[in-house]
């Protein structure tokens, strides 16, 4: 059966985790100005997704009820209740706490680094990887699977994502419709090799290297050949 790791799934922008975020920001004088509209945030596709939207890709996307799904995340927002919707979507839920003895988990508990590199080692060795939002780690597990081989990795479009959401929550999109803009929507975005993009005068907007990176995918081969002559994604 095939495994698929997801990462992040179980938290979103609600008004109250913003409210939360407003307080703890206030305890610090130089983050008093700064406010967190959530609803522009997630139209700007700055949100991950929330369980209950999740389970809705996840279906459009084509992954049936039996496909066994690793969370890689922390702490629930909302707590275990926020997952009953994806859970009854795909019952074949399973995180770290659930495929350890408590003792062989108890070694790892007071590291942090360690419990994500449990994640991290999952992930990389996942049929599908797909992470609900851009961290550290999920790039570079991204990459991982880039030099691996280009296991399929589905970079969600959460900007589209929103928009198609609320259409299909509108009932401006039915089922079907919804399905295959999502579809549409992802099919170069599945972790098929691309060229990284550079900016050399500004590199805070170019592409991160340790989610695609080219230069060591291309060492004995020919990047032509791997990549194509145009700055697009090539299908498998």
């Amino acid at each position: 059966m095939d495994m698929l790791a997801f990462f992040g799934c179980t938290r979103g922008c609600s008004d109250e985790e913003a409210e939360e975020l407003k307080k703890m920001r206030y305890t610090y004088p130089w983050w008093r100005e700064k406010e967190i509209v959530s609803e522009e945030r997630r139209a700007q596709g700055l949100c991950p997704l929330t369980p209950e939207e999740v389970a809705l890709v996840l279906k459009a996307l084509g992954f049936d009820k039996n496909t066994q799904i690793y969370i890689a995340a922390g702490e629930i927002y909302g707590s275990e209740h926020r997952l009953s919707v994806l859970r009854e979507a795909f019952p074949r839920i399973v995180k770290k706490e659930m495929l350890l003895e408590s003792t062989e988990l108890q070694q790892f508990q007071n590291h942090s680094s360690q419990m994500a590199a449990l994640d991290f080692m999952v992930s990389v060795a996942s049929n599908t990887f797909i992470p609900t939002y851009d961290g550290n780690i999920a790039k570079v597990v991204e990459g991982h699977r880039r030099y691996l081989g280009f296991k399929k990795t589905i970079m969600l479009d959460r900007k589209r994502l929103v928009e198609l959401l609320d259409l299909h929550d509108n009932k401006t999109l039915t089922w079907d419709q919804f399905a295959v803009a999502i579809k549409a929507a992802h099919e170069r975005r599945s972790g098929a090799p691309t060229h990284r993009r550079v900016v050399p005068d500004k590199p805070k907007e170019e592409d991160y290297f340790y989610a695609n990176p080219q230069e060591c995918l291309c060492e004995g081969t020919n990047c032509h050949d791997m990549f194509g002559d145009r700055n697009s994604s090539l299908t498998h």
